[in-house]
């Protein structure tokens, strides 16, 4: 679904970890998220609603900076 915070996103279900690319170019891994919660993002019918309420803060994040 489209969303005006997130850009795309893509899960690793093997080493559960959810890469999301924001609007604003920001990539972000976020480590041990559950495949219900990478499934949930992807049918939410907003993802940027579904990422604040089930994602944001709840799991650790590193943040991908440009080299």
């Amino acid at each position: 679904m489209p969303s005006s915070v997130i850009r795309s996103f893509t899960y690793d279900a093997e080493a559960c970890r959810l890469t999301i690319r924001f609007v604003s170019g920001r990539l972000y891994i976020y480590e041990r998220v559950p495949p219900d919660v990478a499934r949930g993002l992807a049918e939410a019918p907003s993802s940027g609603v579904f990422f604040n309420a089930a994602i944001r803060d709840r799991f650790v994040a590193t943040r991908v900076r440009r080299g």
